[in-house]
């Protein structure tokens, strides 16, 4: 039994590893082709390279502003996160703990989610309009309002879920041990909410840092332009450097993979915050 039990645990994750393979493929495949010459991409149909070469990645720091490209996405969408992290804890713990005494805020859930069915191209050229007259066109601080303002109304919801999910005893016991209300949410609340408030962070950094349209549309000048919208620079009209895509396609995921691993860990202390000793 012991014999069969280990064998079932290899071949599971064999089965495991073997689904990850395929799924990360095209990643797979994108760092591969990453290190090939563009005549080996146009040419040769393996993975990986038969000669490796850094010429892609050295086109890509030395002759194009993909570092300002960078820089620009970072901004954002560190901007974007901890915009919303912010305001969507407190707009959440207000519907979770006040939606019982105030009845708008039984509403402003189903609201939220209403707002999520209108899709953004619709408000593309009001944005464009508004953003002209009062100066904020080409700039990292009216994209990032923009996608702070696509990513509350979801945040918001989502993390009023977690509120919900703790007990209103505790923070009355600890309101009678003299914390104020916003002292109960800042010692009790957001600490046993980690979880959540990692996830809605990481949402809105991921969605900042992938959103291309409202990019393209209000940022047209270089030295303002984010990742996705630089990437394009490097498809010609007449021609595509699938070298230095590839490459600067590689570059562009490290940033967000850090982000993630960075917040991790507060997801992990959230989900241990609440343990007692029996």
């Amino acid at each position: 039994m012991k014999i069969k039990r280990i064998f079932k645990t290899i071949g599971f994750y064999l089965l495991l590893t073997i689904i990850v393979l395929f799924i990360s493929l095209p990643l797979i495949n994108m760092v591969g082709s990453s290190f090939k010459s563009t005549r080996e991409i146009l040419n040769n149909n393996n993975i990986f390279p038969e000669v490796f070469t850094w010429e892609n990645y050295r086109n890509v720091l030395n002759r194009t502003p993909f570092l300002t490209y960078v820089r620009n996405s970072v901004v954002v969408a560190v901007l974007t996160a901890v915009v919303v992290g912010i305001t969507s804890c407190l707009a959440g713990y207000a519907i979770a703990r006040y939606q019982r005494h105030i009845r708008a805020f039984r509403y402003f859930s189903k609201l939220f989610l209403i707002l999520q069915m209108f899709p953004a191209v619709l408000l593309m050229i009001p944005l464009v309009l508004v953003f002209i007259k009062v100066g904020l066109s080409d700039s990292l601080l009216g994209i990032s309002l923009i996608y702070i303002a696509f990513n509350i109304p979801f945040c918001t919801w989502m993390i009023s879920g977690f509120f919900e999910g703790i007990p209103v005893e505790m923070e009355e016991a600890a309101q009678i041990d003299g914390c104020t209300v916003f002292q109960s949410f800042c010692k009790l609340a957001v600490p046993l909410s980690l979880p959540g408030i990692a996830s809605i962070m990481i949402y809105a950094f991921i969605g900042a840092w992938n959103e291309y349209m409202m990019a393209n549309v209000i940022n047209k000048s270089a030295e303002v332009k984010t990742l996705p919208v630089g990437l394009q620079s490097f498809i010609l009209q007449f021609d595509t450097d699938w070298g230095s895509l590839m490459a600067a396609s590689v570059l562009a995921i490290i940033p967000a993979m850090l982000f993630i691993i960075f917040m991790q860990k507060y997801i992990v202390a959230g989900l241990t915050a609440g343990a007692v000793k029996g």
